[in-house]
């Protein structure tokens, strides 16, 4: 998780939220939590030295300044062990159904032909109904053994990197998220790499997540929509390479 938090964004409170859900719905026994700060304020830094005790397999990696997203994700991937699928996941994001990260583990191990398994977010568009190609899915049973829980994925273009696992797999295949600035277009140009790469993009869609904001008149997202505006040009021509195979998808972490 990669956390940027300062007085005037005031999203210190997502944080606290965030890993409070997490705490409540994962077996920190089995999974460990890396999270990667950009230099945020010093509320934030409380909040995660008091989870750091709570949470015994919590490590904070700390930068001097906001390196993005991508980055602050890549170096906290650089610690996974062998065959160790990884989670990218926002602080904005509570998840309310308990052992949600081992539901992905399954789902990947069920298909290795998915590459990424993602939560899915109710504001979201992807249906088997919509007609438009990017937001059209596909709901698919996986293989099923009696006495097991019955999993059903929904295939997808695109996971929204809010919180997605990516399987050991892809990662191998693909290596570190590519960003291009501090935000916006890592998931996207992720779910390019991992088609091309011949994964699977899905959701696990009947896991319940809220995803939250700040009570700030829309200021921090309109901030986020204007920022990915003006780097829609840089994505497009990345994208357009990555198509064309003169760049390719492989991005060591």
């Amino acid at each position: 998780m990669a956390v940027f938090d300062t007085e005037d964004n005031g999203r210190s409170v997502l944080t606290e939220k965030t890993l409070n859900g997490l705490r409540n719905t994962v077996d920190f026994g089995r999974h460990r939590l890396i999270v990667s700060d950009n230099n945020s304020c010093y509320k934030t830094k409380r909040i995660l030295k008091f989870y750091q005790v709570l949470i015994p397999t919590m490590r904070i990696i700390t930068f001097s300044e906001n390196v993005g997203t991508a980055k602050a994700i890549n170096a906290g991937w650089a610690n996974r062990f062998p065959g160790e699928h990884c989670i990218k996941m926002d602080n904005d994001i509570v998840v309310h159904d308990k052992g949600w990260v081992d539901m992905l583990e399954r789902v990947i191990e069920k298909d290795d032909a998915i590459g990424q398994c993602a939560l899915k977010r109710v504001d979201l568009l992807e249906h088997p109904d919509n007609p438009h190609d990017w937001y059209h899915s596909t709901l698919r049973m996986l293989p099923h053994t009696a006495g097991e829980p019955y999993y059903v994925v929904e295939e997808v273009e695109h996971c929204i990197g809010s919180c997605v696992m990516h399987s050991s797999k892809l990662i191998g295949r693909v290596g570190a998220l590519k960003q291009f600035g501090v935000y916006s277009f890592d998931d996207a140009l992720m779910s390019l790499r991992s088609a091309l790469a011949g994964f699977k993009n899905v959701f696990l869609p009947h896991v319940r997540i809220d995803h939250l904001d700040v009570d700030d008149d829309g200021a921090y997202t309109r901030w986020k929509q204007q920022y990915a505006d003006d780097k829609a040009y840089e994505y497009g021509k990345i994208k357009i390479e990555y198509l064309n195979g003169t760049r390719d998808i492989y991005e060591p972490l």
